[in-house]
Parts: structure tokens; C-alpha cells; sequence
């Protein structure tokens, strides 16, 4: 079975969906590898690198789609305008693949991924399930992007993060509040505490209390009714609107000490919640960071722009997009461990075994046999045209 990597098109994306280790490993497994040339140049891997470990480099994408029999990528399918085609078209009818496919949004790609009868599995909607630990591609991307994003707070804010004495005065710590304690959110903690700061976070989740406190940040809780806050699958969901009230004021009190502030709060399938409201960011102090990272679902923060930073009363608000991509070297290394986990439960004997009563495969698959079959896309698309998504 060929297996084809082209080149992430995804403007400011400089993963690559397998590195050299990956690729000698599943070549060590019978697969054969084709790799677009300039694959992995955007993380520092050269097509030498490639090619020393047994891979082909195939030099266009179009030859290179056209001859995997599974495509391994990161982000969704888009528009090659080099090429004049849709990286959809370019694949041949049957073909396997396996990327982060943004179903729950990308309704439109759904659809002609099943039109051109393509077996698409989204690895972001594998199942948070122990024996899936391996292959969780966004606990992975999530743990960078919230290492990445407390860098990022750091180089907006105008001081130090931790305390300092010096023989010219003392600088004190920075306070830090997280909103949101799943993966990104406590890799910021960890963090933000490695960097000296005093951190305060909070979830609507009061499981996640212990592992706050275990970073050393004091957990900031809101009184809710028993299991209001979490979803299935450990997520968060959204609140009553007088849950949601009494969480607002109880961030607006915590934000108006805070000097920076990371969002991360995300419910699957649906808009970001507001947290930071423009009374907030009014009641903050000068020179104060907000990073969102839930901006590219709406936001956390009222005046986030995507991939922008902007100036709201004093306060700094990046839009933070793709963190995982700007470390693209341990980003790669990541999802192609990931990946080689996934296609052995995928590919035990070298070919595509798709299970539809096996959890895992279940659930990341979206379209099979020229329909949209994930219950999850179905639904959420189902509430997306008749507006209530």
C-alpha cells in the first residue's frame, strides 16, 4: 500500500504530517512511502532526510495524490492554486484519508470528500478513550499551542514574568489567569509557573481542580449544578445563561488583577463562549495581554481578530492561530508518532480495515462509501442549517 505526504498548502502551516523517523518506521512496517518534494522543508526536514530512510520523492502534488492508495496529512483538503485543483480532485476514487479534517465546521469539504468517494478519517474526533492515548493528535497540538502561548503573552507584555531583585529594585511576578483547564490550559499553568508567575485558573469543570493545583496554580471555582459544566468525554459545555452570568462576574473579578490572561475555553461544534467582555477589558489594567486561543471559533474575547494583535482600552488581545505550527519540528514529531499509532489500529495487515463497530475507527471516520456517516457531523450539520449551531 502506497502511502502519499504531500505539502501543507495551508497558508503560515509548516508542519508535515510524517518526519523522517515516522517514515522509516512505517516503511519498516511494509508501507511504501511517497513524499511531495518540499514536504518537510518547512519544519527543517530536508527531502535528503526523506530519502535516506527509504521514502520516494514524488515531484509534483498532483502525480503525488494521485497515486496514494491513503493520504496522510495535517490540515483539511484546500484549493492548490499552483495546480488549478482542489486537493480533493487530485485524489483518486477510494483513496484513504487521514487528517485534521475540521468536520464539524468544514461541511462543504464533507460533502465532496463523499462525492469523490473518499474514505476520510478526521483524527481530532478519535475517541478520548484510553486505548486512543496514543493517537490523541489534539492533546498533542493542544500541549504546544498552550506552552507557545504563554512565550507569546510574555514577548507582548512590557515586564517581567517572574520576580526579580535586584541592587536598582525588586520587579514582582506577573498574575496569570487561565480560563480553561483542558490540555492547552494546563500546559499554560505549567508554564506560566516555570516562568515564575503567580497563576490563577479557571474551568467550569470541578474535576479538573486537582490537576490546577498539582501545577501549583490556585483554582478559581464557580458553584454550579452537580455536572452543569462538563460535557461528554470530559469537555466542557455550554452553561445556562444564568450560569453563565454568574461566570462572567466572577472572571471580571479576577481580570481586572490579572496582567496577562489565556483563553482556551472550547465546546465541540459550537462558537467559542465569551469570557472577556469590553467592561472587562475596560476594567483592566494598562499594558495587560490577553491571548485567545479559541479565536478561531469565535473567541473567548470580545475584539479578537484572527491572527491579529489589537489595542482595546490598554489591553493587548492576540488572536493566536495555529500555535502547534509555530513550533513546527516537536509539532511534526508529535503527529507522526500519532499517526503511526493510528494506522497500525487503521492498517493491521498493510491494508485498510475499516471496522465501523470499533470505537476508534468509528469515530474519527466521516465519510464512507460516498456519504457523511459520523453521527457527530451529521447532527451538528443537521443544526447548522436549520441555525442553531
Amino acid at each position: 500500500m502506497i502511502i502519499a505526504i504531500p505539502k501543507e498548502i495551508t497558508l503560515g502551516e509548516k508542519r508535515v504530517a510524517a518526519t523522517p523517523d515516522s517514515v522509516r518506521r512505517l516503511i519498516k512496517k511494509g508501507f511504501e512511502i511517497q513524499i511531495e518534494a518540499g514536504a518537510g522543508a518547512g519544519a527543517d526536514f530536508p527531502d535528503t532526510a526523506y530519502e535516506s530512510v527509504g521514502a520516494k520523492i514524488i515531484a509534483d502534488a498532483e502525480t503525488l495524490y494521485g497515486g496514494g492508495d491513503l493520504v496522510l496529512k495535517v490540515m483539511c483538503p484546500i484549493q492548490n492554486d499552483t495546480v488549478g485543483k482542489h486537493e480533493i480532485d487530485m485524489m483518486k476514487s477510494g483513496t484513504t484519508l487521514v487528517a485534521l479534517l475540521q468536520p464539524l465546521t468544514a461541511f462543504e469539504s464533507n460533502a465532496r470528500l463523499a462525492e469523490r468517494q473518499i474514505n476520510a478519517f478526521a483524527v481530532e474526533l478519535i475517541p478520548r478513550i484510553t486505548r486512543a492515548q496514543q493517537m490523541d493528535v489534539l492533546s498533542s497540538m493542544s500541549s504546544l499551542a498552550g506552552y507557545k502561548a504563554v512565550l507569546l503573552a510574555g514577548t507582548a507584555y512590557g515586564k517581567t514574568i517572574p520576580m526579580m531583585t535586584t541592587a536598582a529594585g525588586t520587579l514582582y511576578p506577573a498574575k496569570v489567569l487561565v480560563l480553561g483547564a483542558g490540555v492547552a490550559g494546563l500546559q499554560a499553568i505549567a508554564t506560566a509557573k516555570r516562568l515564575g508567575a503567580m497563576v490563577e485558573a479557571f474551568d467550569t469543570r470541578p474535576a479538573v481542580k486537582e490537576q490546577v493545583e498539582s501545577l501549583g496554580a490556585t483554582f478559581v471555582a464557580l458553584e454550579l449544578a452537580e455536572d452543569e459544566g462538563e460535557g461528554t468525554g470530559g469537555y466542557a459545555k455550554a452553561l445556562s445563561e444564568e450560569s453563565h452570568q454568574k461566570e462572567l462576574a466572577l472572571i471580571h473579578e479576577r481580570a481586572k488583577g490579572a496582567d496577562i490572561i489565556i483563553t482556551t475555553a472550547l465546546i465541540p461544534g459550537r462558537k467559542a463562549p465569551i469570557l472577556i467582555t469590553t467592561e472587562m477589558l475596560t476594567d483592566m489594567k494598562d499594558g495587560s495581554v490577553v491571548i485567545d486561543m479559541a479565536v478561531e471559533q469565535g473567541g473567548n474575547c470580545e475584539h479578537a481578530c484572527l491572527g491579529e494583535e489589537v489595542v482595546h482600552e490598554g489591553v493587548k488581545i492576540i488572536g493566536a492561530v495555529n500555535l502547534a505550527s509555530t513550533i513546527p519540528v516537536d509539532a511534526s514529531q508529535l503527529y507522526g508518532n500519532n499517526m503511526i499509532h493510528f494506522l497500525n489500529h487503521l492498517c493491521p495487515e498493510k491494508v485498510v480495515k475499516i471496522d465501523l463497530n470499533d470505537e476508534i475507527t468509528k469515530g474519527a471516520l466521516v465519510t464512507h462509501e460516498g456519504k457523511v456517516v459520523n453521527e457527530t457531523v451529521i447532527a451538528i450539520s443537521g443544526k447548522s442549517q436549520a441555525g442553531e449551531g
